[in-house]
């Protein structure tokens, strides 16, 4: 079995979204249990063995737009949110992440040490993550108590606005143009995430946004979980140009198995071949080259092939990567070792 460490998750949101109806998210994940993607027991069974845990704060008013009559779609962007409550439901999703620590139901990786040692205890090894900074303010002050409880890794902005920078909306074919870059703050921000070590994801951002980073950041440029727009053209998707800046840097895309960014047809639905998935790992190598292509689930946040389901049928997707021709050692990298490379150099590892 080959051991997946996934580039983006968000199992957090499910177990928060859970508690607020009265369960244990402990028991939750411990126990297991039928629905979303990733708890304790499905993890083991299919290899994933930790990932980047997004704390991800939901925006109430986002209803995903229909296709029309030619499969086209465009979701109006979602209201942007206010800091206080946002930092209200941030500070519930990290409280989840340290109960879940102090149970003994994952690790909390600070380093790529930490990973290493949990995946050899066998135990989980969970990155705390930030999709969508709206619990952090301007002056930046947040980021520093966030830090200190485990957070190693954020995305600016998720598909709203907010004071740091501009999001993609969920649309199809629409290219990732569509708005302004990063604002003043997000430039503080950029900078300040370099400075403390903390990975800069991409995922989310307009064009704009990615070049202003690409030309701010010291470190790689890292797109957690995006594919390659050249195969579905949805605004989340990575343009080649896009993908040749990651290689440059000597970053990574990470595969989204989202349906709607896998297929052709940009479709919400899980009768979703996995050939698709193995047709953007193929052009995404192509393009980026082996040490740059990585996974990036998006488990607990999409809908994703039937022939995977869910955690446990991780091994799915590997099964076809081989029959397709790549090797242990290919996989290995694409699996996991592309990603601890680099959270390595983001987070100051090799000075």
């Amino acid at each position: 079995m080959q051991a997946v460490f996934d580039g983006h998750n968000d199992v957090l949101l499910r177990l928060w979204s859970h508690a607020k109806a009265g369960a244990d998210p402990v028991k939750e994940f411990v126990e297991g249990t039928s629905e979303g993607h990733i708890d304790g027991p499905r993890s083991l069974k299919g290899g994933l063995v930790g990932g980047l845990c997004a704390i991800y704060i939901p925006s109430g008013d986002l209803v995903l737009k229909q296709p029309d009559e030619n499969g086209h779609y465009a979701t109006p962007m979602s209201a942007p949110l206010e800091r206080q409550p946002s930092l209200d439901i941030a500070l519930e999703f990290a409280a989840i992440a340290l109960r879940l620590e102090r149970a003994g139901a994952w690790n909390l990786c600070r380093s790529t040490a930490e990973i290493r040692q949990s995946i050899a205890e066998g135990v989980f090894a969970a990155v705390l993550h930030m999709e969508g900074c709206e619990a952090i303010g301007a002056d930046l002050s947040a980021l520093e108590t966030f830090y200190a409880a485990g957070l190693r890794s954020l995305g600016p902005v998720w598909s709203r606005h907010n004071i740091f920078g501009h999001g993609v909306p969920f649309a199809y074919p629409m290219d990732p143009d569509t708005g302004p870059g990063l604002t003043g703050a997000g430039f503080d921000l950029v900078k300040e995430c370099n400075r403390l070590g903390i990975l800069i994801d991409l995922a989310h951002i307009t064009e704009k946004g990615f070049w202003d980073v690409a030309k701010t950041s010291d470190q790689p440029l890292i797109s957690s979980h995006s594919n390659a727009h050249a195969l579905t053209p949805v605004a989340r998707n990575l343009t080649d140009r896009q993908m040749d800046a990651i290689r440059d840097s000597k970053g990574l895309a990470g595969l989204n198995y989202a349906t709607t960014m896998l297929r052709p047809d940009g479709q919400e639905n899980a009768q979703t071949p996995l050939s698709d998935m193995v047709r953007h790992v193929d052009y995404m190598v192509e393009r980026m080259g082996i040490d740059c292509v990585a996974l990036g689930s998006d488990f607990d946040g999409a809908t994703i092939p039937e022939e995977i389901s869910d955690a446990a049928g991780n091994q799915s997707l590997i099964a076809a990567l081989r029959a397709a021709g790549y090797g242990d050692a290919e996989l290995t990298k694409i699996c996991r070792e592309n990603w601890l490379r680099v959270l390595a150099q983001a987070w100051h590892e090799a000075d």
